[in-house]
């Protein structure tokens, strides 16, 4: 009999189709923020480069960029399916 119930309830996903697309281009977003933050590597180890180490990029755009794909984590968590 439990089997018989089983099969006749649909499955509600928690997640709907868009919430994935808004789940997958976040994580985007937050690796293109990992990627823009990583390097600074000098070739000699011997030459420290300030340019390089804590340029505007490293400093201040890859974090603004990363908190950003976090919020669209946020949001698709957050945002309710579309029924239909």
């Amino acid at each position: 009999m439990n089997e018989k119930k089983a099969s006749q309830t649909p499955a509600n996903n928690l997640f709907g189709k868009e919430n994935y697309i808004w789940i997958i281009g976040g994580l985007a977003v937050i690796g293109l923020g990992l990627i823009l933050m990583a390097g600074g590597k000098s070739d000699d180890p011997n030459v420290f480069n300030p340019k390089e180490v804590y340029s505007f990029t490293r400093i201040t755009l890859a974090p603004i960029i990363i908190l950003l794909g976090l919020a669209m984590e946020v949001f698709a968590i957050f945002r309710k399916p579309k029924k239909g």
